[in-house]
């Protein structure tokens, strides 16, 4: 099952909601229901060890391509 971001309308808060289906994902912070999907960037890791680093955007920033296609050396360009 897949682990979505979520941004909250109300309380603007970010949170992590692990899915079944279709739900209406609610706040844990705050109870509201008015939510959006946020879609990760694209993650990397050069060598040298550490995690990889990345953040979330909303999903309607417009970026067109998909991280499975991208052609990018890094992810500094993807907003």
């Amino acid at each position: 099952m897949p682990i979505y971001e979520y941004l909250c309308d109300d309380c603007e808060k970010e949170f992590e909601e692990l899915v079944f289906g279709d739900p209406a994902v609610i706040c844990p912070y705050c109870g509201s229901a008015r939510t959006g999907k946020l879609m990760s960037r694209c993650r990397h890791k050069s060598g040298g060890g550490g995690d990889a680093v990345g953040s979330a955007v909303p999903a309607s920033s417009g970026s067109g391509s998909s991280c499975s296609g991208c052609s990018a050396s890094s992810c500094a360009g993807c907003h």
